[in-house]
């Protein structure tokens, strides 16, 4: 798949808006605006999942505020090939043969899909903008943890949402 052209900022007042890349015509489109920029955030976490849940891929970019002008806050990215980098951060070693094994090729999917689950229940638990260093832990968890486990975490993440919501 060819690189997205890159994502000129939206028009008007600098606002929170989500920009998701339309492949067909390679053109950016607003997916999701606010004044603030939780409800964005939610909004593209929202929008990931379903487009997920369909088997697609969904290229975003985020746009906010600065200094009265506009700022690039997440540069374009494929949500799948974030993922994959974030699974895979380790340089390869020069003489390893290109092509994944199938072995490989699974286990990275599945814990692709345990961090995927880790951070869907952070963002629903409302842990939207998570530091670097909560990146790494949330990698570290999905690298470690097994598929029951982290469902386990994902529903007391959920559980604990509820009870602060209806507190």
């Amino acid at each position: 798949m060819p690189e997205p052209s890159p994502c000129p900022p939206p028009s008007g007042a600098p606002r929170w808006v989500a920009m998701v890349h339309e492949a067909a015509r390679d053109s950016w489109a607003p997916a999701a605006q606010s004044p603030y920029r939780t409800p964005v955030l939610y909004a593209v976490g929202e929008m990931t999942r379903t487009v997920r849940t369909r088997g697609a891929e969904l290229t975003l970019a985020l746009w906010g505020p600065q200094g009265g002008g506009w700022r690039l806050y997440d540069a374009p990215q494929d949500t799948a090939a974030a993922e994959r980098s974030v699974v895979r951060d380790e340089p390869a070693v020069s003489g390893e043969p290109s092509e994944t094994s199938e072995p490989d090729k699974l286990a990275e999917r599945m814990t692709s899909r345990r961090h995927q689950v880790l951070t869907a229940a952070l963002s629903r638990a409302g842990l939207y903008d998570l530091a670097p260093e909560d990146g790494a832990a949330v990698r570290a968890l999905a690298g470690r943890l097994d598929e029951p486990t982290v469902r386990r975490v994902a529903h007391w993440l959920a559980a604990a949402a509820g009870a602060s919501a209806a507190g």
